[in-house]
């Protein structure tokens, strides 16, 4: 299956791999600003969520076993630095050419609801843009943002419902009207239109708020209305247990 989805995953892909093959080697074991992990471990973490969903792509019932007992696939080797850099890369291109090769219908299993190939890539993207940040955010390097963007906004508006009920909290309603400019001007809208219940304002600043890279607070988004404000303040467009956005201060020094 060939998609834009999947064309930009790994473009973005790409676009971190020589962002990191510019890192010395003192640099993967600084903390990010993300929990304080290191490099490292955020690559890691990259690798790792890589291989899961190859897994799952492949082999779905052999993930969901997987899923009820952790000691049925076995963990590789510990790397570091270039070495890790390199098994990241590896296994993120087979991520791709995985994606790529799957039933474009089938619903693949993962850790929150089961998603479709073309949202499978853009949750991959989406984790590769934000936990990239984490890297930029560390050494203060502004990031040239492109148009893909608009997939990982387009996950975080799917995410709104997510949001409340992955804390178990009504869904507020209506949902609101968002209106983003992407990096190369042009404006991207979901919902109806609304002057009571909106987020207006720029993609990237979107992006950060709801893949949790920044706080609202340092955001320079226009929110109104009782939803959207309620939105915002704990958008989480990632699977797993609710988490806390980062504190005013911890992370906003490089915003747009």
């Amino acid at each position: 299956m060939s998609s834009q989805q999947i064309d930009d995953l790994r473009a973005e892909g790409d676009a971190l791999y020589e962002f990191l093959q510019t890192l010395e080697d003192h640099h993967w074991e600084m903390p990010t600003p993300f929990k304080d992990r290191t490099v490292n471990w955020v690559v890691q973490h990259l690798h790792d969520a890589d291989r899961w969903t190859v897994h799952s792509v492949t082999d779905p019932d052999g993930f969901r076993a997987w899923m009820r007992d952790r000691s049925l696939v076995s963990d590789p080797e510990s790397l570091q630095g270039n070495d890790l850099l390199q098994r990241w890369r590896d296994y993120f291109q087979s991520l791709c050419t995985a994606l790529e090769g799957a039933d474009p219908d089938m619903r693949a299993p993962w850790f929150g609801p089961d998603m479709g190939i073309r949202m499978m890539a853009t949750a991959r993207q989406m984790e590769t843009w934000a936990h990239g940040q984490d890297i930029y955010d560390l050494l203060r390097v502004t990031r040239t943002n492109t148009d893909r963007i608009q997939n990982i906004c387009h996950i975080g508006v799917r995410t709104f419902g997510w949001t409340f009920v992955n804390r178990k909290l009504e869904i507020p309603s209506p949902s609101p009207y968002v209106r983003l400019e992407s990096p190369s001007g042009a404006i991207w809208e979901w919902n109806e239109p609304s002057e009571t219940d909106s987020v207006i304002g720029k993609a990237v600043e979107f992006a950060h708020v709801v893949t949790q890279g920044r706080n609202i607070a340092e955001a320079n988004l226009d929110v109104q209305g009782s939803s959207a404000n309620a939105w915002m303040n704990i958008a989480q467009c990632f699977a797993g247990p609710p988490e806390t956005p980062p504190s005013v201060g911890k992370r906003g020094w490089g915003l747009g």
